[in-house]
């Protein structure tokens, strides 16, 4: 009885789930404007000038061009950034046969992840016909729209031979998702889960149940990759696809027929090493489980619900390794791993079509991503579990943010490779940072810096070497060839973190115990003849270099033992402030401060002072205007740089804003070789229609450096920008000291220590 009131009970939970999820869904696709998707142009179209540029009569030139040159097509309109999504219908999600009207949200849907992970813009076409003759010919005359065609939740076996005929009727990438994304994705694990199990592709015996359009693509891929023929065993709803069978069978399921005396599923199983279900719910059972061969890989890919659950197969197999389609197990198998990516490197070469090459370079991109060190950020998004390689993790997570940077990469070169490319990319390490820049642009606003402290390597102490967060920024600082790391800190500690987060032993890191360390004696006494006349006795200053570690790594740069550092993680910023000024003075001539730099729509906007002085006099004022200028062009940008205040040029004056008036005066005396101006408020500084209406002023343009009249303002105003969202930040970063050093916030992730050891290490390669 209580086994019959667990079941119910888990029915009625997993019934009033659903309910709610029905309800949040259907509020969330008509709430606003209905649906997922808007069209939003490109180019501004404010003006009469405007608009005769992007229609009549300009439009009419590119018109011509692309009538002498086809191929131009592709560099003045959005061909070759657009995919068209379509489906007629006749198999959505797991629901069948739905039609073409009811598969929109899904086809919507599609469109929103190409946006949102490989910035690829995709329209959605419904076909309303079952004829395939029809659907080819709606489709093939599209050509010329579209850079490519993903087609979506059409059954099979007609899917084939749609793919098939389109494929050969039109020059650009036809991909038929269901097919080649579940095909590559599984593809990706199994790469993976074989590593783990130490198996060979070449011997393992695969069972796949399920001959429809994903499961004959997941048997041809591996078999592309090395799974052998006679190692293959399909299965269908009758049973096995054997040699000589003649039942329900046609060319796609005859291509895969093996000589096998198993005639059932169960019997396929038996020994194997290898299962890939692309089939229902339930149709594989603990005891299949149980007769499958040692650390047995069982990808239980059915949607909604898997062949088998992983809490079944853990019950009768400890050592098995598990993925399903499902987003509340590990190890999901999630197209979305794939399509944007796959499109995004084809579309960069403008590659005729996507071949084997290019699918399992995507693969093998997939697997090697997942055996690399995971950043913060994808842990946070996934409620902090800690996501690292081994049988939970074989396969990257949806969110991971350098998805982009490593599979279109892999596509692009596999096109080119195999001959389908029309535009070779020649700078793939540029491309590749494009990539980034496209859902990243704070690494836009980093790359030139990266390029140069890539060219001359530094020795930077990571003060606080024992944080786990900073054993996994030192690790990937030298992993990415960005210079020599330095960890302070106790060796056993360090090594057994290491050990205990899955990192490799790292013969590049130095790890230095500030107890221990032969130079403990020289800084004491270093850091003595500096402060024995501030009130510190000897055995003061020998405690500081032996217990603090901000202390001993300033006096390591200090003394020219290292050449930058980074810290922050166990310290707010105001404390390893005072910590390193103890030991480095500020820059002669020069003020100390923090600037941040906020990414907003692709554009860097410099802020300061957000970290250091409460109310800046004018001098001071105009001292920050002047070094965050200099920062701005170290950076690549030109300034353009606005005196913040409350009023507008005197209206309404005040004394606060007197201060930022003289502050002006001061930079027209020194005759800066900037433009700039001020007082002014944060909107008229960068709103070009408020900005008109000063025409008196020297910006002509949105001010890309804010000087703030006062830390309040500014801390305010950083940190609402950083919580607010929309928004990525680079920062706060310290100005002004005549060492390299950085300070970052107690909450950076490890991405953000590496960048702010990256700044140290330019302030020492200047």
């Amino acid at each position: 009885m209580a086994s019959n009131f667990h079941t119910e009970a888990s029915r009625n939970t997993e019934a009033k789930g659903n309910d709610t999820l029905e309800r949040d869904t259907l509020l969330m696709h008509a709430s606003g404007r209905p649906g997922k998707i808007e069209v939003v142009p490109t180019k501004p179209l404010a003006t009469q000038r405007d608009l005769s540029l992007a229609y009549s009569p300009g439009v009419a030139f590119p018109c011509l061009h692309i009538a002498r040159d086809p191929s131009l097509a592709y560099d003045y309109t959005a061909k070759g950034n657009l995919v068209a999504v379509i489906s007629n219908g006749t198999a959505v999600l797991g629901l069948g046969d739905l039609g073409a009207l009811a598969s929109k949200p899904v086809m919507e849907g599609k469109a929103v992840l190409f946006k949102r992970f490989a910035d690829v813009d995709s329209i959605d076409l419904e076909v309303d016909t079952r004829d395939v003759d029809e659907f080819i010919a709606a489709v093939r005359y599209l050509g010329p729209s579209f850079g490519g065609i993903n087609l979506e939740d059409i059954k099979a076996p007609e899917c084939f031979i749609i793919e098939q005929r389109l494929r050969e009727l039109m020059p650009i990438p036809v991909f038929h998702d269901d097919q080649h994304g579940t095909a590559i994705i599984s593809a990706a694990g199994l790469i993976n889960a074989l590593d783990l199990t130490g198996r060979d592709i070449s011997t393992v015996k695969v069972v796949v149940n399920g001959a429809g359009a994903a499961g004959i693509a997941c048997i041809e891929l591996a078999k592309a990759m090395g799974v052998r023929h006679e190692n293959v065993v399909l299965c269908d709803t009758k049973g096995t696809i054997y040699q000589g069978r003649t039942e329900g069978m046609n060319q796609w399921k005859s291509a895969h027929a093996v000589p096998t005396k198993a005639r059932t599923l169960a019997e396929a199983l038996d020994g194997a090493d290898v299962f890939y279900g692309l089939s229902v719910k339930g149709a594989v059972t603990p005891e299949m489980v149980a007769a499958m061969a040692a650390k047995p890989i069982i990808f239980a890919m059915a949607n909604p619900d898997p062949e088998i659950t992983p809490e079944e197969v853990k019950a009768v197999r400890s050592d098995a390794i598990v993925a399903t389609g499902r987003s509340d197990y590990p190890n999901q198998i999630n197209n979305v791993l794939g399509f944007p990516y796959i499109f995004r490197g084809a579309l960069d070469v403008r590659a005729s079509t996507i071949n084997d090459a290019m699918k399992i370079a995507a693969a093998r991109a997939i697997a090697a991503l997942a055996r690399e060190d995971v950043p913060d950020e994808v842990d946070a998004a996934y409620s902090g579990r800690r996501l690292r390689y081994g049988p939970d993790y074989i396969i990257p997570v949806p969110f991971d943010p350098r998805l982009i940077a490593s599979i279109p990469p892999a596509v692009a070169k596999a096109a080119m490779d195999s001959g389908v490319a029309r535009k070779p990319i020649i700078d793939m390490g540029a491309y590749k940072r494009e990539l980034s820049a496209r859902l990243d642009p704070a690494s836009a606003g980093m790359q030139t810096i990266t390029d140069v402290v890539k060219a001359n390597p530094k020795r930077v102490v990571f003060a606080e070497g024992e944080e786990e967060k900073q054993i996994r920024a030192a690790v990937a600082f030298a992993n990415a060839g960005l210079g020599h790391p330095i960890l302070l800190g106790r060796e056993d500690r360090i090594r057994e973190t290491m050990k205990n987060i899955g990192l490799p032993a790292a013969e590049s890191l130095d790890i230095i115990n500030s107890r221990i360390s032969p130079r403990t004696k020289a800084y004491t006494d270093m850091l003595y003849a500096r402060l024995q006349r501030r009130g510190a006795l000897y055995r003061d200053v020998q405690r500081l270099v032996n217990q603090e570690r901000n202390i001993f790594g300033s006096l390591m740069v200090q003394s020219g033992d290292a050449d930058a550092m980074v810290t922050g993680l166990t310290r707010n910023y105001w404390q390893a402030f005072e910590e390193i000024k103890k030991v480095i003075d500020p820059t002669p001539g020069e003020l100390m401060f923090g600037m941040t730099v906020f990414v907003v729509k692709g554009k860097l906007v410099f802020v300061a002072d957000t970290t250091v002085m409460e109310t800046p006099t004018p001098q001071q004022l105009a001292d920050i205007a002047v070094q965050t200028a200099h920062k701005a062009r170290q950076m690549g940008h030109e300034p353009r740089v606005a005196m913040i205040s409350y009023s507008n040029f005197g209206n309404p004056s005040s004394e606060r804003s007197d201060r930022v008036r003289e502050a002006v005066g001061l930079l027209d005396a020194r005759k800066v070789d900037f433009v700039y101006d001020g007082e002014m408020a944060a909107d008229v500084a960068l709103d070009p229609e408020l900005l008109s209406h000063f025409p008196f002023c020297r910006l002509k343009a949105p001010a890309n450096v804010l000087v703030m009249p006062g830390l309040y303002s500014a801390h305010i105003a950083s940190k609402l920008l950083q919580k607010l969202g929309g928004t990525s930040v680079i920062g706060p970063i310290l100005v002004g000291l005549s060492k390299p050093v950085q300070i970052t916030s107690m909450d950076a992730s490890a991405n953000d220590i590496v960048n702010m050891a990256v700044l140290a290490s330019y302030d020492a390669v200047r």
